[in-house]
Formats: structure tokens, sequence, C-alpha cells
């Protein structure tokens, strides 16, 4: 079955209404009555500024991760419902949408 594959990547230290952003759109997600959604926390990364690489510094206290939170979804419900909730919500984030096949 052909899907699209929605990543939206923010900070760890994001924040939305006053809980972690990843968290939000989570949450936003389930309201939205999404299939399902995974978030992942990023090892490293740095941004299109290049200035400042992102990773878990001495004895694992992060230094403002990335987070990855996935969904699979029709493309229709993803740019007619999810997309136009979600995209107020990353300010500084990434949202990118591949093609997806589910087995």
């Amino acid at each position: 079955m052909q899907q699209k594959l929605l990543t939206i990547v923010v900070a760890e230290s994001d924040k939305w209404e006053g809980i972690p952003l990843y968290e939000a759109i989570v949450r936003k997600l389930m309201h939205l009555d999404a299939p399902g959604a995974t978030v992942q926390r990023g090892m490293m990364a740095f941004g299109r500024h290049h200035n400042r690489l992102h990773h878990a510094q001495l004895f694992g206290i992060p230094d403002d991760r990335p987070m990855m939170i996935s969904v699979v979804h029709s493309e229709e419900a993803l740019r007619s419902h999810v997309i136009p909730a979600i995209r107020p919500m990353v300010r500084h984030g990434l949202m990118f949408m591949v093609d997806a096949e589910v087995i």
C-alpha cells in the first residue's frame, strides 16, 4: 500500500504551550486521528547555519539534540489535515515528506 512518510525535526528544548514540542506534536497527531507516530532522539546534528554541533556531552547531559517525529499516512490526509495543523507549531524545525510503501 502506497503512503507518505512525514518527518518533523525539532530541537529537544523546543516548547509549545509549556510542554516539549515533540510531545505537543504527537498529542496533536493523536487528536487528528493519525494512525500512529514515533519520536526518535538524534545522536548528533547541525543546522543550516553550521555554527554548532548538537550532541550528548560529558556524562550524557544532552545538548539540545534533534527530535524526529515520524508519521505514515495518506498524502491527502497529511496535506489537508496534518500539515496545516502542525506547521504553525514548527517555527525553527524541518518538515519533509517522502514516499513510503507499507508492507
